[in-house]
């Protein structure tokens, strides 16, 4: 089991743009713990707590990016941003909060914003964030074109800021032919969400929104070959 380091970089379509340092982020294996909400808190191995919230509007687009090291590259770290054998889906949550630098992170709802997993051609969303260098890009385009996720928010009166957490998360699935085997990766990032309409999105719970024996979570990736994969959680909120 080998944990990495989560640089979670999110820019925004127009200017935005901050990035974490030094949040270890480590394998949750135990679908049903608190760990599996913000990986243990938000950036909990960091002190003091980072202050950085990122200013967007409703209908921007982010990119993730992550890094096994804060520093590392492949020219030098063949296993940045991930190890490429760690085969699995990419995903992006949203919860809003009453304040964006909150520590407590239990008892939110949170919405799918995002998601990728295996292709038609077997192809996996981490080989794609691999192939891109730590950047979350979509299937359909080529993986030398980083694809930013959309921030599908249309929640609040057009003059208004709305506080959320948003969750990245990568699910590596080379120990998941048993539960517990899958390692699942995640942080939070603090953003203030400007503008939007109505909009009602349908929430689950971390935990909660993952069991055990979801197709997603307990997987055979080796044998036999597998032809499709069901990721697991909600389905993205769209507008």
């Amino acid at each position: 089991m080998k944990s990495f380091l989560l640089t979670c970089s999110l820019v925004a379509s127009a200017s935005a743009h901050t990035i974490f340092t030094q949040l270890h982020c480590r394998p949750i294996t135990d679908v049903t713990s608190n760990d599996v909400i913000c990986n243990g808190g938000p950036n909990p191995l960091r002190t003091p707590l980072p202050k950085d919230i990122i200013q967007v509007k409703a209908g921007d687009k982010l990119t993730a990016e992550w890094h096994h090291t804060l520093d590392s590259n492949q020219a030098t770290d063949k296993s940045d941003p991930i190890d490429p054998g760690h085969l699995g889906p990419v995903m992006v949550y949203l919860a809003k909060v009453d304040d964006a630098l909150t520590t407590k992170v239990t008892g939110l709802k949170w919405f799918k914003i995002y998601e990728d997993g295996m292709d038609a051609s077997g192809n996996w969303a981490v080989t794609r964030l691999y192939n891109n260098k730590g950047l979350v890009v979509h299937p359909a385009r080529p993986v030398s074109v980083p694809y930013p996720f959309p921030l599908p928010l249309r929640s609040a009166p057009a003059n208004a800021t709305n506080r959320y957490l948003l969750r990245a998360e990568i699910i590596a699935l080379h120990g998941a032919g048993n539960y517990p085997g899958a390692q699942l990766y995640m942080e939070c990032a603090q953003i203030n969400v400007s503008g939007g309409g109505s909009a009602n999105p349908p929430t689950v719970s971390f935990p909660g929104a993952y069991k055990g024996t979801d197709p997603g979570i307990k997987f055979q990736l080796y044998w036999p070959k597998p032809t499709s994969y069901t990721i697991p959680g909600p389905r993205p909120f769209i507008c």
